[in-house]
This record gives structure tokens, C-alpha cells and sequence, in this order.
């Protein structure tokens, strides 16, 4: 019988499909760090106070990288080439959603809806990692390898994800609503198309490695496309909600370290 919990522990029990996700991962996270970086240096002064923040986050997206680089280093295993199709990150950059890396390298202050753009695209993209999170530390919180790991990643998420839904709330308060729902709408649908684009090709190379038969693979295809399906008559709408959260001012102190996993 196919379930997350199975496919996944194929996954981390196989040396090659292992050092696929976790190079995938670890691309992921880094390239969030870098991006979260340089908005935290061009933040317009009307929102210096987000800075700390903004850093906040990329500090913690620039130490997921790492956790998912010493997971491999911990089998001895080197990071591998990450495929353009699974790159998820670059792939929406390249849709145009968030913002635009050619922004992010120049020297220019961004403007408020740009903070908007960013926390939008965060919004969406952070509720994608919770809820991937939150099936990996049902099934593997206590696993001896990842367990650590997944618990640390799975509560920054959720930091991160209610950060995003406060000063989203803050900006909607002084009089940006329309242009949030708008923004968070155009990526949410747009998201929910890479995410399954992203996911087919993600699978389709670790069925290679894990020689899944013709029959598994299809009902793994099946499986994604019928997410796809779910998200886009009225799925995507979880993302795009704003709600205060439990946890007020969720990224306002200092960055956790990495724990050791060698």
C-alpha cells in the first residue's frame, strides 16, 4: 500500500534517493537565505523595523541548508547537481513570483509593495513547508537519523509561517488588503502549478533510483495530479487566508543554531 509514510522511509533508507532530497533541499533553503538576505539590506526606511526580521528568516532558511548538507555528510555522501526541473525556488523566480533576483542584486531601496510581494510570496510558499513539515514529524519526529532534524525544520516553518500572516495583517491594517488579497491569489495559483511540476519530475527521477515499477510510478503520478486538482478548485485557498497567529512577534529574537548530526 502507497502512503507518505512508506514512500518517504524508501526514500531515506536508499543512499542515491537520499542524497537527491536532501541536495534538493538544501538548494532549496540556501537560495531562500540568500533572497531573504538581500531584501533585509534593501528595505525601504519606512519598514527598517522589518529588517531584523527579514534576516531572522534568512538565517534560519541559510541554517536548514545546512542541516540538510550535514545529514548527507553524516553518510558520507556529497551534495549532488540539483536538476533545473526540480528546482522549486528558481522555477517560481522564473514565473515571476516574488521578486525578481535582477532586483535583489542592485543597489536600489525596495518600495513598500515590494515587502508586500515578498511577504505574499512567503505566505505561500511557507504554507507549502508547514504542511510538508507537519507530515514528516507525524511520521518521522522520532526517527533516529532525521528525527532531530525534521523537529527543528518543522518549528521554524511555523515560526516563519505566522510571521508572514502578522505583517500581512499589519500592512492589510494600513490600508493594503486589496493589493495583498490580489498578490496572494496570483501566486498561490501559480505555486500550486510548479509545486506539481516540481513533484512529477521529483518523482520520476527517484522512481530511476528506487526501480519503481510502471504500476507504482503511475499511481505516484496519479497521486500528484490529483493534488493539483484538489488545490486548484479551491485547495489554494488555505494559503491565501490571513489570520492572527498564537505566536505573536514569532521571529523577533536571534536565530537558533544548527544542531550537530556528524
Amino acid at each position: 500500500m502507497l502512503s507518505a509514510k512508506s514512500l518517504f522511509g524508501e526514500i531515506v533508507d536508499n543512499d542515491e534517493s537520499f542524497r537527491l532530497f536532501c541536495s534538493i533541499a538544501a538548494s532549496g533553503e540556501s537560495q531562500g537565505g540568500w533572497e531573504n538576505g538581500r531584501i533585509a539590506a534593501l528595505v525601504p526606511e519606512s519598514q527598517r523595523a522589518l529588517a531584523p526580521k527579514i534576516t531572522r528568516h534568512g538565517a534560519d532558511e541559510d541554517k536548514h541548508g545546512r542541516i540538510f548538507n550535514a545529514l548527507l555528510r553524516k553518510r558520507g555522501l556529497e551534495p549532488c547537481e540539483v536538476p533545473p526541473d526540480t528546482d522549486y525556488t528558481m522555477l517560481l523566480e522564473k514565473h515571476g513570483i516574488g521578486l525578481a533576483h535582477d532586483k535583489l542584486r542592485a543597489d536600489e531601496p525596495l518600495t513598500e509593495q515590494d515587502i508586500i510581494t515578498y511577504l505574499a510570496h512567503s505566505r505561500v510558499t511557507e504554507q507549502r513547508a508547514a504542511d510538508q513539515m507537519v507530515m514528516l514529524r507525524k511520521h518521522f519526529a522520532d526517527h533516529p537519523e532525521i528525527g532531530k532534524a525534521v523537529r527543528m525544520i518543522s518549528n521554524d516553518e511555523d515560526n516563519h509561517l505566522a510571521y508572514c500572516h502578522e505583517e500581512l495583517l499589519r500592512f492589510a491594517y494600513a490600508g493594503h488588503g486589496r493589493a495583498i488579497q490580489r498578490t496572494l491569489q496570483e501566486t498561490a495559483h501559480v505555486e500550486i502549478r510548479i509545486y506539481r511540476d516540481v513533484s512529477l519530475a521529483v518523482m520520476e527521477r527517484m522512481g530511476r533510483i528506487l526501480g519503481w515499477t510502471p504500476t507504482k510510478a503511475r499511481a505516484l503520478a496519479a497521486g500528484v495530479h490529483a493534488l493539483y486538482a484538489y488545490e486548484r478548485v479551491g485547495g489554494w485557498r488555505r494559503m491565501v487566508s490571513l489570520r492572527m497567529p498564537e505566536r505573536r512577534d514569532a521571529l523577533g529574537g536571534p536565530a537558533t543554531t544548527a544542531p550537530e548530526f556528524a
